[in-house]
């Protein structure tokens, strides 16, 4: 009989492998989903012969995510976690997230006909050179002003749909996904910034928003850092510059909290972007990979 699954255990490991290679094995999403034991997708493990928890992995639609503790690797633990995944995936097409880009996973995915489809960048600056009062230039029917839980919703998901239309993840965010963040001990409304055209009580229509987030000490380093978490502009709302003034209020919001760092993630094949941001003084950081076997038919 297996065990059920103990979420403590599981996050033991996460916290072993963060503290050994520098970097969170899972994304948010996924931790997010395993902490709250959220409806949808798969959890496996493996075990080590006394019984310890080796390794675990997350399958969710066509995409999974692998971690194997630090004292245990290179004994076979991550190729039979992979073994379950592929069991499980079926003969569809798959991706595998490797974050960090470590070199285990590039030799395990690689021999089992995986290739690298999808690179993420994570990009930091610091926020000396952050000017603290920001005064952008906006429309005069246009105002910003921080996210109101309970009221705000339905807004969001609809603009951030469409700002997101293309993006794999980010476009098909729910309305339980953003509750679960809602609920983190680090949401802060006063730090989710919205773009109105008009009374967004009486007919107003949001243009864009500036989500940010602030990650702990141990989360993304030593001291807390802040992190350009969702920035998106309606379609309809391009030309007016509102993305470059979310962009400074948001990072005004973050500096005016004592914070020396921001981070953000950009997918490596958007070249506008990268460069957009490495203008604005963000440099490369780290990197995420996403490995993709490619369904047989196709």
């Amino acid at each position: 009989m297996s065990r059920p699954l103990d979420v403590d255990d599981v996050l033991a490991l996460l916290r072993a492998a963060t503290a050994e290679d520098g970097v969170r094995p899972l994304s948010e999403d996924a931790e997010l989903r395993l902490q709250h034991r959220a409806p949808g997708g798969h959890d496996l493990v493996v075990r080590s012969p006394d019984g310890s928890l080796a390794g675990y992995a997350r399958l969710d639609g066509g995409a999974a995510e692998l971690v194997v503790h630090p004292r245990l690797r290179r004994q076979g633990f991550g190729a039979a976690l992979l073994d379950q995944v592929l069991e499980l995936a079926g003969p569809t097409a798959l991706d595998i997230w490797a974050h960090g880009d470590l070199p285990g996973s590039a030799e395990l995915l690689a021999t089992r006909g995986f290739s690298r489809a999808r690179v993420l960048l994570q990009m930091r600056r610091d926020l000396a050179g952050i000017d603290p009062h920001p005064r952008p230039s906006l429309p005069d029917d246009v105002r910003v002003q921080p996210f109101r839980p309970g009221r705000d919703e339905d807004a969001w998901l609809r603009v951030n749909a469409r700002a997101f239309a293309w993006h794999p993840e980010q476009g098909r965010m729910s309305r339980a996904d953003l509750e679960l963040r809602e609920a983190e001990p680090w949401f802060d409304p006063a730090g989710f910034l919205m773009a109105w055209r008009g009374d967004p009580d009486d007919g107003g229509t949001l243009l864009g928003s500036h989500w940010t987030k602030v990650h702990p000490p141990g989360d993304a380093g030593d001291e807390a850092v802040g992190e350009i978490y969702v920035l998106g502009v309606d379609p309809d709302a391009q030309g007016m510059s509102l993305g470059r003034a979310l962009t400074d209020l948001g990072l005004a919001h973050l500096r005016a909290l004592g914070l020396a760092e921001v981070l953000l993630y950009v997918e490596e094949d958007n070249a506008a972007a990268v460069r957009l941001y490495e203008s604005r003084g963000f440099r490369r950081f780290a990197v995420d990979v996403a490995w993709r076997r490619e369904s047989p038919s196709s």
